[in-house]
């Protein structure tokens, strides 16, 4: 049995497609589904129907596809660990990165890494969709407080902190001591943000403080959120990252910290994969970006 033919049979079966795969891949759609026919040819067996919208595997495309899916990653993976596994990072590298952190930082760490690495072709796709880095072909994926999944394992690269931010001429409710009386103000709020949420934090003076946000406007991206606010329209919880040089600049208030743990920021892989050159060499690089685990912004 051929092996490229079967490890672009793999692809196409993988991706649901021979557009997605060639996508993907970088392999040309007349190739794969050459390659496919071929290994139709060999078996004797139809793997897969092709309909003019569609594409499905046949019985015996899903059993070849599920016995073979393993031992064919292990194949790669060996390859790799040769090939690359002590030369120069080669080859494409596709990281799927959280808008604010992608805007924020990812561009100088990214041509960093380029004029570090010329023989990478690095793509970084800005996202807050949550993707799976096998289906959707990234290397690395950087999530933000991710959920435990089994199938992934990487570093925690970035610490950050929430902070409750505004518009200079917006004043700070006072506040209770009593708890059951919470203060209400308005606010701008992401479109994750739950109905009911307080927001609940330490001033600059240490003091715990509670309060309501009221809005009749809620975004659907960081970046958006933290214009409003920077036009007037209320208060907000944002990154830390995101704020930061607003505050130093006067343009935004800073009101105080959230009481929450710390927001861990991860890079992310799949544990059936090794560790390339390339992907290694772009950890280093974001690990380089941050020493201490905190934003620092560019001077």
């Amino acid at each position: 049995m051929d092996l490229q033919a079967l490890t672009d049979f793999a692809l196409v079966a993988t991706h649901g497609g021979f557009g997605r795969a060639s996508r993907i891949s970088g392999r040309s759609k007349a190739t794969l589904s050459r390659r496919v026919a071929e290994l139709e040819q060999t078996l004797g067996v139809r793997l897969i129907e092709r309909g003019t919208q569609s594409l499905r595997l046949t019985d015996e495309g899903r059993v070849l596809h599920e016995r073979t899916q393993g031992p064919l990653s292990e194949i790669v993976e060996a390859e790799e660990a040769v090939t690359l596994g002590a030369s120069i990072p080669r080859g494409r590298l596709r990281v799927s990165a959280p808008l604010v952190l992608a805007h924020v930082a990812l561009g100088r760490v990214s041509a960093r890494f380029a004029l570090a690495y010329p023989e990478v072709q690095l793509e970084v796709v800005a996202d807050d969709r949550y993707v799976d880095p096998v289906e959707d072909g990234f290397d690395l994926v950087i999530r933000v407080d991710p959920s435990r999944d089994e199938r992934l394992v990487g570093r925690r690269i970035l610490d950050d902190q929430r902070l409750v931010v505004a518009h200079p001429d917006l004043v700070m409710p006072s506040t209770s001591t009593d708890e059951t009386l919470v203060s209400e103000v308005s606010a701008v709020l992401f479109n994750r943000a739950a109905p009911d949420v307080v927001w609940r934090f330490r001033d600059n003076h240490g003091a715990n403080v509670a309060l309501k946000p009221v809005s009749s406007l809620r975004l659907s991206s960081l970046q958006m959120v933290r214009d409003a606010v920077l036009a007037g329209a209320g208060a907000a919880l944002l990154p830390k990252l995101l704020v930061e040089e607003d505050i130093k600049s006067g343009r935004l208030a800073h009101w105080g910290t959230d009481i929450s743990p710390p927001v861990e920021i991860w890079a992310l892989r799949n544990s059936r994969h090794l560790v390339g050159a390339k992907v290694r060499a772009f950890l280093d690089v974001l690990e380089e970006a941050f020493p201490n685990r905190t934003f620092v912004s560019p001077i």
